[in-house]
């Protein structure tokens, strides 16, 4: 009994959401990654990422249910009220939050999961013209810092980060922050990066790879021209006391006659 109840139970939980329910969320779950909305009635107002998001929910069932033309044109109107180009076919999963939302292009086949946040100039691109999975896959708790692209059929793990201006070409696991041209994993896997509220929006803490790189040769470069120096000092101490070309290492004085001729 106790295993049937347990069935139940996760068998509701992962039970699709209905339509309005979707819609309630993906309002709702702004006031969780925006300080900025004050009111329902702002976000459905003003909000053009997540008017996006709205409309992509109803293209996305005309799509599924062969009404393709419909699902387009509908997606080509949202693309010109909010400048977000979301293909009707895209799978978005529960509470997608795009911030800003200029300059977003989510392809064909994309697949993106829960309370995934993405900001302005955000692109899932696909690397390919043939008609085959050439989107990305993105997990939950996502974050995808602006103008970042992350290109081809590639998954990111659940609670990855990815900094702006970012482009991603290469699976990355899970918990992981990627940041660079092309994308560098530059904190580990294994390590939660959540916060307390389980929306992670610290974009702005992360290293610079590329510059800790040059600080390091620069480093090694200074320890190794004292090296040199110390070399050198040591190796003319030693050898002046029976070196023959003591003219040439010491300049001559010029004489007296010369130095007033010059005045």
């Amino acid at each position: 009994m106790v295993m049937a109840i347990s069935d139940n139970i996760k068998s509701k939980a992962q039970a699709p959401l209905g339509f309005l329910a979707q819609w309630h969320e993906d309002v709702h779950c702004v006031f969780g990654r925006d300080p900025a909305a004050h009111s329902v009635w702002e976000i459905l107002l003003t909000y053009s990422g997540v008017h996006a998001v709205l409309v992509h929910r109803v293209s996305h069932r005309l799509w599924k249910t062969n009404w393709k033309l419909a699902a387009r044109i509908l997606a080509a109107f949202s693309k010109m009220i909010t400048s977000v180009d979301i293909h009707p076919a895209a799978t978005i999963g529960r509470r997608l939050f795009i911030d800003h939302a200029l300059g977003v292009v989510i392809g064909e086949t994309a697949e993106i999961g829960n309370d995934v946040t993405l900001y302005h100039g955000v692109t899932l691109g696909g690397t390919t013209w043939n008609k085959e999975k050439r989107h990305p896959t993105l997990g939950n708790n996502v974050m995808v810092g602006s103008g970042a692209k992350i290109l081809g059929a590639i998954t990111l793990g659940n609670n990855v980060r990815v900094g702006a201006n970012s482009v991603v070409i290469k699976d990355v696991p899970p918990c992981c922050t990627v940041v660079g041209i092309p994308g560098r994993i530059i904190q580990s896997k294994g390590t939660q990066i959540q916060n307390r509220h389980g929306i992670d929006l610290d974009h702005h803490l992360i290293p610079d790879p590329v510059g800790k790189a040059i600080a390091c040769l620069i480093e090694r470069i200074d320890e190794l021209e004292a090296g040199q120096k110390q070399a050198h000092k040591v190796l003319v101490e030693d050898s002046c006391d029976v070196c023959d070309a003591e003219s040439i290492c010491t300049p001559k004085k010029e004489s007296p006659v010369k130095l007033a001729a010059r005045l």
